[in-house]
């Protein structure tokens, strides 16, 4: 039976409903070890207030947003946490090396690193959640600049407002690209009403025919 890994890992690879072959699976297997053998995970969040403003503007401390898929995931939130993760640059040169000797892994290993990124944020907004509620506050779905309108050059304040290039490693390029390349940065709202809206990734997207969509 496949467990629930190796099925993101295919979803990635985007193979959707077709069979995956033997030789595939194998090769995501391991994969995932010489991932967890290099991976360095670290991460990093702050709270802060959130406002929100006319029409779709939203202060998270002196970040300013325009964007009307974030503030609809923000709406009702009186604080953010502003957080960001890596999975070191270990990961990155893995991947790099066997994009000269081995392209199909490379891109397995591309999908596999997404997976333990993706579990990773997972376990930490876990973390976050259980602080929160000892402060009576409940968490929204994260959310990642360059989701929907929520745009990208707002990736530059955010690693500002956590300093990450001190305290995790964490810098970008001239495009807004993170680096090391297996990293997020995301918002996570706070409300003091328990909404019961825990959802990430698939179901919160509106891109319906997207390839990688969870079935």
């Amino acid at each position: 039976m496949t467990d629930i890994r190796t099925k993101e890992a295919i979803r990635y690879l985007g193979y959707g409903r077709h069979a995956v072959d033997e030789t595939t699976l194998a090769m995501i297997s391991s994969s995932f070890k010489e991932l967890e053998e290099c991976v360095e995970r670290r991460s990093v969040y702050r709270i802060f207030d959130c406002i929100q403003g006319e029409g779709n503007i939203i202060k998270i401390g002196k970040m300013n947003i325009a964007s009307d898929s974030l503030a609809k995931n923000l709406k009702g939130c009186q604080k953010a946490a502003v957080f960001g993760a890596t999975l070191g640059v270990q990961a990155d040169l893995l991947i790099k090396k066997y994009s000269v000797t081995n392209m199909a892994r490379a891109v397995v290993l591309q999908s596999c690193a997404a997976v333990i990124l993706e579990e990773y944020c997972d376990d930490c907004q876990g973390k976050i959640g259980e602080a929160a509620e000892k402060e009576k506050l409940w968490m929204r779905p994260r959310f990642s600049p360059g989701y929907g309108d929520f745009d990208i050059c707002h990736q530059k304040e955010i690693l500002r407002m956590l300093d990450t290039a001190k305290t995790i490693g964490l810098t970008m390029t001239d495009s807004y690209m993170l680096t090391p390349a297996k990293s997020v940065t995301a918002v996570i709202g706070l409300s003091a009403v328990d909404e019961k809206c825990h959802r990430h990734g698939c179901e919160v997207c509106q891109k319906e025919d997207c390839i990688y969509r969870r079935n």
